[in-house]
């Protein structure tokens, strides 16, 4: 996978780049990020990438000609890619694990990082542009929330972890949130791993994980458990979940 991220602090970029596996991934040669600063698309002299929005109001926002030129100077850098372009906005699409796993599928993404008041509108008219958002509020400006696209896809390319298997076994991507996970010591401060995970049973250690699974998702986004497809095992876990906490209260 090719990405170009386009920003005007790149060095909010850069230095994530050299770290931890996304800086292996990228000295491997699994992934090949290109950070460019959108100030050396301008032509005046004070490199100016933000101007008044037209009909008044607060802030500023990001112009037009530089942001289509770095554009178009990265997918023209790859003629013989299908390009897809992201732009980072509070109101674009809801990035998710599901979108991850798209846009990991991808031969050359460009992202466009938003800021100010958001950028021109004319960029989405003139290239086919996906707004992606990493939550429901509001950063500074989406370097930052770019990391966290790349950071999500990136992981997901095989060779990227030393066992392909632990992205696989992450929250979300089941569609339940993650079973709590215990190492050594065995004992801390009178709280004791729980007994089947050291048992040596393969199955009842997948029926303890999936149930914990489960309850963690039905505890605190229930809303996911409406959305994934569920097997008679788990139904019957639910129901009993269902039950338990209604006892509970």
């Amino acid at each position: 996978m090719i990405v170009d991220i386009l920003t005007i602090f790149p060095g909010i970029i850069t230095p994530a780049l050299s770290e931890s596996l996304l800086g292996k991934a990228v000295d491997e040669g699994l992934l090949e990020i290109n950070v460019h600063d959108i100030r050396d698309f301008t032509e005046d002299k004070h490199q100016s990438v933000d101007d008044a929005p037209f009909g008044g109001g607060a802030g500023m926002v990001m112009k037009v000609e530089p942001i289509y030129k770095g554009v178009k100077a990265c997918i023209d850098s790859q003629p013989n890619l299908q390009s897809t372009v992201i732009v980072t906005s509070a109101s674009g699409r809801r990035f998710d694990q599901q979108y991850a796993e798209e846009l990991s599928r991808m031969e050359h993404l460009i992202v466009v990082c938003g800021r100010y008041k958001g950028i021109d509108a004319r960029v989405m008219e003139l290239f086919d542009v996906r707004e992606v958002s990493i939550g429901d509020y509001v950063l500074t400006g989406g370097d930052f929330a770019a990391l966290v696209m790349i950071e999500a896809m990136a992981r997901l390319i095989p060779g990227y972890m030393s066992k392909f298997e632990a992205a696989e076994t992450d929250s979300f991507t089941s569609g339940l949130l993650g079973y709590p996970e215990y190492t050594r010591p065995k004992e801390f401060m009178g709280l004791e791993v729980p007994e089947v995970l050291i048992s040596g049973h393969h199955e009842n250690i997948r029926k303890f994980r999936r149930r914990k699974a489960l309850e963690k998702t039905l505890h605190n986004r229930p809303e996911m458990i409406d959305s994934i497809e569920l097997n008679e095992e788990d139904k019957s876990i639910i129901n009993e979940l269902r039950s338990e906490n209604s006892d509970s209260r």
